[in-house]
């Protein structure tokens, strides 16, 4: 499935998987080994692309307690031994594999970083937009879509990218058509009154012998109710599939909660999984439903001259680290250059 055909355009349908498991924190060899699962499953499937979670290859929360030299050795180059098994991976399968890890340039700097390798051994990288794990980490400056051998093009947001919806629809503009959203979420403390709750651990540690419990947060709102206040909007409003890959489980002293899922330009699920434990989903992406969706022909209907208002600063930005930490309201009325306190006319 999901083959170009002679005229070059994309044949129909493209077969995707997406992933959740439960990473053990500094544990590459582990971590790879779970990864070179899954693609083994996969391509018995006869997917083409399949996406891994966040920082999967090392671990995630539990990186904010090491210190920058400790990131340091953790870290690698893209050339390194971590991306060269995955880009092992892609050859011997003939897919497409995206998995996350914690990059290191050749000036030493820090990068919560994804790489999607190729059949053809071509890696394309995506630096984490808005990344807020460690003061040590840099946050990238460039967004990541490229053409697949399967006739259209893909792109890449990380986490909290996702959230922000200027990156999402940045991302379609230039041509994605399919988006790999690798995330570590779910069971967070939110400042929000209505946001995320953490998950007892305990419940996790019972999840054999009390599954009712588990499942229920893994689908309530601390879960996937909390994905589907969102997510499924970012698919409509901009024609996309979404790959949706998330950690489960024990990720320090949060529970990730899963939620692997694929949606398609219509916001719709076409499938999740829900299961306390490693799990992947697989999904035909039928390429046939993006020219009409709702989405691609909003695309068209923009009006860019009105849109300036989106790349004028306010003077309140933040870096996204203090932006993911702040405890302090944000004023509602805001004006480019000046900020008015809440509440005020």
């Amino acid at each position: 499935m999901g083959q170009v055909t002679e005229d070059g355009t994309a044949a129909k349908a493209v077969r995707c998987a997406t992933v959740q498991f439960e990473h053990r924190p500094d544990d590459k060899a582990y971590n790879l080994s779970r990864i070179e699962h899954f693609v083994r499953s996969a391509a018995a499937e006869g997917v083409r692309i399949i996406t891994f979670p966040e920082m999967c290859v090392l671990g995630y929360w539990h990186l904010r307690r090491h210190t920058a030299e400790r990131l340091r050795e953790l870290a690698e180059p893209l050339t390194g031994p971590s991306v060269g098994v995955v880009r092992a991976l892609a050859a011997e399968h003939g897919m497409a594999v995206g998995a996350g890890f914690l990059e290191i340039d050749e000036k030493g700097r820090l990068f919560n970083s994804y790489a999607v390798c190729l059949p053809d051994g071509r890696v394309h990288r995506h630096r984490k937009l808005h990344a807020f794990e460690h003061e040590a980490i840099d946050s990238g400056d460039s967004y990541t879509v490229f053409d697949t051998p399967w006739g259209f093009r893909a792109g890449v947001l990380i986490c909290w990218d996702n959230n922000l919806v200027e990156n999402v629809r940045a991302t379609a503009l230039m041509g994605a058509s399919v988006l790999l959203a690798p995330h570590q979420t779910g069971g967070t403390a939110s400042r929000s009154p209505h946001g995320m709750r953490p998950i007892p651990a305990e419940l996790w540690r019972r999840r054999l012998s009390d599954p009712e419990a588990i499942e229920a947060e893994l689908r309530g709102p601390n879960g996937r109710e909390w994905l589907m206040r969102w997510l499924p909007a970012r698919a409509h409003d901009n024609g996309l599939f979404i790959l949706f890959s998330n950690g489960i489980g024990q990720d320090d002293d949060e529970v990730r909660t899963g939620n692997a899922m694929i949606l398609d330009p219509y916001g719709r699920v076409l499938e999740e999984t829900w299961a306390a434990a490693d799990d992947m989903v697989v999904a035909d992406l039928d390429l046939g439903m993006l020219p009409l969706s709702t989405g691609r022909r909003w695309l068209q209907g923009r009006r860019p001259e009105l849109y300036g208002v989106l790349t004028r600063r306010f003077g309140d930005e933040r870096d996204p680290r203090t932006a993911r930490f702040a405890v302090e309201p944000v004023p509602v009325t805001r004006t480019p250059g000046r900020t008015a306190r809440a509440g005020s006319a």
